[in-house]
């Protein structure tokens, strides 16, 4: 690959890239786990869920790739294996199908969790004055601090 000159130096895109590597692993496991509860939701509220829960992971979908590419263009390879992404994850996989009710919280807590990794992923990209990914970074933040509401407005 030819050199990078974006402004940014190699050590502080390096370091950003490696923040979005979580953050894409975080975002690709609650992908996963949208999407199997999409597919798995019983009860009352089923239709309700099970659309919800497919906007949810159509939008997620879109969010991964964006991600990966940043990493990219970071000039970082971006992870891409089942392996990696439960390395770099702190979105935990759940065993079993939960019931709907729980499936509502886990999601919930997912969310919650893409926005603490996106707030020190924002951190790093402010102080390498990548102003490129602090954009993307508080884009995907501010989706899922409202995704996190609606999950919660639910559960009251």
């Amino acid at each position: 690959m030819t050199r990078i000159d974006i402004g940014i130096n190699e050590e502080n895109r390096v370091e950003v890239a490696e923040g979005l590597k979580r953050l894409l692993a975080d975002s690709y496991t609650l992908y996963l786990q949208t999407h199997n509860f999409h597919w798995n939701v019983t009860g009352p509220q089923f239709r309700e869920l099970h659309l919800m829960f497919e906007e949810h992971y159509t939008e997620l979908a879109e969010a991964v790739d964006d991600i990966a590419e940043r990493i990219r263009t970071l000039g970082v390879y971006a992870p891409g294996t089942y392996k990696e992404f439960a390395q770099l994850s702190s979105v935990k996989e759940v065993d079993g199908i939960p019931a709907a009710a729980e499936m509502v919280d886990l999601l919930t807590q997912g969310h919650e969790q893409v926005v603490k990794t996106s707030r020190e992923v924002l951190k790093l990209a402010q102080e390498a004055d990548d102003e490129s990914t602090a954009a993307l970074v508080g884009d995907r933040m501010s989706i899922h601090e409202k995704t996190a509401w609606m999950l919660r407005a639910i559960r009251q």
